[in-house]
């Protein structure tokens, strides 16, 4: 097949003046806000304009030199992002800069919300941190618990772009924020340089329902732009998609944008699952090219098997066995990375060509 094909077919998605404005209404239902009827008026007919015309990107300019299409208006939000993502790969190549470590907490458990009660992820990353310190690194943390209990912490979902194709996903993401649709406050551009600036990768997660939690996977799809993801919005004109189908029938490199940097893994269950998601986990971040610390740096276990919840935090009070694991994953994480950067660990694969990238 040489010709870009489109399929359209999918049922509309347009609401009515009516039920937008009872969507809309919806977030303000507190009695607060019940003096200000004449305001919200105005605010939702104002919201209806930007909703029924589609405006997406309010804000933009001529991309200007650089760009494949100069004369594109493009996304000042995305263009933001795009600074942020390379004034943290400056950083990360930067010989003369502390390497930085990246410890992720997965778990969307804590104290200030519902649950009531910091989680056991987050103690685990707390001992991982000292270790990564003493080494002599400098530490992001990412706590993912944060969607859940604080105010406009958001990760919108992928819409798989990358399935009409590649080229079509950007990098940065471009999808969001969306004005129009109301989807806007999505973490994810404060995220990605996280990512970028980072020379290894710590990810210390619970096991929900044999899966990684809800907040940690929706990060992981949001980071299929940096697997293969299109750095030029202006080469597809935005989203469109003949455009970039027929720009990867052309032939698309694919580009690994975070390739080379080193990760582990921390996963903990208390019945089932701790493995397979290791595993999946391990695939996911080989997939993109990044690089296991190796078998002390990718750590699966359980924390009160089959125990009671209401006692689990004793359970690994007691634990000091996994204790002591998840500070040698972080020891080994920060040995590989110290290792790559004086030159005396490198990739075995280094220099053989995928024949098949995708």
């Amino acid at each position: 097949m040489t010709e870009a094909d489109v399929r359209k077919g999918m049922p509309p998605v347009k609401l009515s003046r009516e039920e937008f404005e009872h969507r809309y209404k919806s977030q303000f239902i507190d009695p607060a806000f019940a003096p200000l009827g004449r305001e919200l008026d105005a605010i939702v007919s104002a919201a209806w304009d930007a909703y029924s015309h589609s405006r997406k990107a309010p804000l933009t300019r001529k991309a200007g030199p650089g760009f494949a299409d100069p004369d594109y208006d493009i996304a000042l939000d995305w263009l933001d992002a795009r600074v942020a993502l390379l004034a943290a790969q400056r950083r990360h190549d930067d010989a003369s800069e502390t390497p930085r470590i990246l410890i992720i907490n997965g778990s969307a458990r804590s104290e200030h919300t519902c649950p009531g009660e910091m989680s056991k992820t987050w103690r685990l990353v707390k001992l991982a941190e000292p270790v990564f310190v003493e080494m002599g690194f400098a530490v992001d943390i990412l706590d993912l618990s944060r969607l859940a209990s604080e105010f406009g912490k958001t990760i919108h979902p992928c819409k798989s772009c990358v399935s009409t194709a590649m080229p079509l996903c950007h990098w940065p993401c471009s999808c969001y924020p969306n004005y129009s649709l109301g989807q806007t406050s999505d973490w994810m551009n404060e995220i990605y340089p996280l990512w970028v600036a980072a020379h290894g990768i710590l990810i210390v997660t619970p096991v929900n329902w044999y899966h990684v939690p809800s907040g940690l996977k929706a990060m992981m799809d949001r980071m299929v732009c940096a697997d293969g993801g299109n750095p030029d919005p202006t080469s597809t004109h935005g989203k469109t998609a003949k455009e970039a189908k027929a720009i990867e029938l052309k032939g698309w490199p694919y580009p690994r944008h975070l390739a080379g940097r080193h990760f582990g893994l921390v996963v903990h269950g208390d019945a089932v699952g701790a493995e397979g998601v290791r595993r999946a986990l391990s695939d996911w971040l080989t997939d993109m090219h990044l690089i296991s610390a190796g078998r002390f740096a990718e750590l699966d276990g359980y924390i009160g098997y089959m125990d009671q919840y209401a006692t689990s935090h004793h359970e690994l009070d007691e634990n000091s066995e996994f204790q002591q694991e998840v500070m040698n994953a972080a020891r080994a994480l920060g040995d590989a990375v110290k290792l790559a950067r004086s030159g005396r660990l490198e990739e075995p694969g280094a220099g053989l060509q995928d024949p098949n990238p995708k």
